[in-house]
């Protein structure tokens, strides 16, 4: 098997077009396993080389329809339904569909991985549909759609066009593969479009939780809470790695802020007579609570990544071709439990991030208790001008939709082909609902983001914040500006949505 490839090291290819490389002695490797495969395959009953698909592997196929075996299990499993995925998801799919091949467990020619190679550095992107996987024998469906476009049939999004794959690969000098011992059954068998789509989704969960956090110190210096929150000492007294963590990252937020109060300053060096203290000893758990909640967060989407990790450097085909035992092996590598159980503990993860930003806006708004600034900070004319009012409703109801989302999928298996597939993993299923989750974060984190700048400008403390406060604060109005009358916001949410997804951020996780 070939080095271990960390998903960090592909995120150049996936989001910034940088070209994947395959190298001369992996492409060896890959020819030496298709020879022993060729050799050993000779005479023997070897699963879907000779023999039938799932249910029908009692079946023998003659010698003369072995070719025509893998190219009738792409056409006869390109049966998805519902919209198309988007690009990226299919290309982190994609590619890893190419790791997983470059183990050299599979059997396949060389020439099957240098047309995915093409795929990916041209970016044209198979039509694969979202529904269809039940997550074993892998993602049966979805990656039937890849392989259609990678024997020149089906349709391919090149250059922002739907187009027929036929002419796409004509116009770019590529040539369909060819059927030689078993790349129909190895290109479709397998968890790739699970772990694609995972890896993607993590990529903007960990953006996610950077964001979390940093919205979670500025709200602290908004209201002027006491900064033991995020104490060392405090923190490191609860033996959780994520608290302790969200907690630093909270103190490196912070560096610089005027705005947040220290405790022994203000509470226990000095006399109080009043007996109503008017500024709050401690603030909501909203704001107080941040490392215990974001926590396990952090620690969750830490377990993610050390998962997809494995899956993606894994051998998730079957049968397994192994030259190094000279033995071709028989199992369920294409089970897509690992995955599956990591989505829907991400999609809970980040439901709960987003439930916190929802109540920190509610915090924002709700001049009855913060007691700070107006209803919805309003800067305008109570009851003639409604500020956040009406955006609330919209992180309201996107967070109650995360919440039902957030029900598992792992334990949703129903059998099915003929019961051969028992107990499945559902694991795309649970990737495309943890995908969903993520997009209405980043909903609720926009409204959230227009609330902080309302809130700096009604009380008039840039100056007084953090120096990675004021930079969020700038960026922010750069994008929404300061509003007293009422105006539409849906194209500045989708604006916002699209900085928190895109700008370039500090990689501490």
């Amino acid at each position: 098997m070939i080095e271990k490839t960390t998903l960090r090291e592909i995120y150049p290819i996936l989001f910034d077009g940088k070209p994947l490389d395959v190298k001369d002695e992996h492409l060896q490797h890959i020819r030496g396993n298709y020879d022993f495969l060729k050799r050993f395959s000779a005479e023997k009953i070897i699963y879907g080389v000779n023999t039938g698909f799932g249910p029908m592997a009692q079946y023998r196929i003659d010698d003369s329809f072995v070719r025509e075996l893998q190219f009738n299990i792409i056409r006869s499993h390109s049966t998805g339904a519902g919209k198309a995925l988007d690009a990226v998801y299919v290309k982190a799919s994609m590619i890893v569909r190419l790791n997983n091949l470059l183990q050299a467990k599979s059997g396949v020619h060389p020439e099957l991985i240098l047309l995915l190679k093409a795929f990916i550095n041209r970016d044209i992107i198979p039509f694969v549909p979202e529904h269809g996987s039940v997550g074993a024998s892998g993602d049966l469906v979805q990656l039937a759609h890849i392989a259609l476009a990678l024997i020149g049939e089906g349709e391919v999004f090149h250059k922002g066009e739907l187009r027929e794959t036929a002419e796409v690969l004509k116009e770019n000098s590529l040539s369909p593969i060819d059927m030689h011992i078993r790349e129909g059954l190895a290109v479709t068998n397998g968890t790739s479009v699970m772990t694609g789509i995972g890896i993607v989704n993590l990529y903007y969960a960990q953006r996610l939780m950077y964001w979390s956090t940093a919205f979670s110190v500025f709200i602290n210096e908004v209201f002027s809470s006491y900064d033991d929150l995020m104490s060392p000492v405090l923190n490191k007294l609860k033996r959780h790695e994520g608290q302790r963590k969200i907690a630093e990252l909270m103190s490196i937020w912070r560096e610089g802020s005027d705005t947040l109060q220290k405790r022994e300053s203000t509470l226990y060096n000095q006399q109080h007579h009043e007996k109503v203290l008017k500024h709050k000893v401690q603030p909501y758990y909203s704001l107080r609570c941040i490392p215990q909640i974001l926590g396990p967060v952090y620690d969750a989407i830490v377990n993610v990544e050390k998962v997809l990790t494995d899956e993606f450097n894994s051998v998730c085909d079957n049968p397994v071709v192994d030259e190094e035992t000279q033995n071709v092996y028989h199992g369920g590598n294409f089970h897509g439990d690992y995955v599956s159980f990591e989505m829907d503990k991400l999609k809970i993860a980040i439901t709960k991030l987003t439930m916190l930003a929802e109540r920190q806006l509610n915090y924002l708004l709700h001049d009855k208790i913060n007691e700070t600034l107006p209803p919805f900070a309003n800067l305008g004319t109570p009851g003639l001008n409604y500020g956040l009012q009406a955006a609330q409703f919209t992180a309201t109801s996107t967070t109650a939709e995360c919440q039902t989302l957030s029900h598992p999928m792992y334990i949703h298996s129903i059998p099915n082909n003929n019961d051969n597939q028992d107990i499945v993993s559902m694991g795309t299923n649970s990737a495309l609902l943890a995908k969903t989750v993520i997009d209405n974060s980043y909903q609720v984190l926009s409204v959230f983001a227009m609330g902080l700048a309302q809130a700096v400008d009604c009380l008039k403390i840039r100056d007084k914040l953090s120096r990675r406060s004021q930079k969020l604060y700038d960026d922010i109005r750069n994008i929404v500006p300061l509003f007293i009358k009422d105006t539409p916001k849906y194209k500045e949410i989708e604006k916002m949505t699209g900085y928190l997804k895109t700008t370039a951020i500090e990689n501490r996780f």
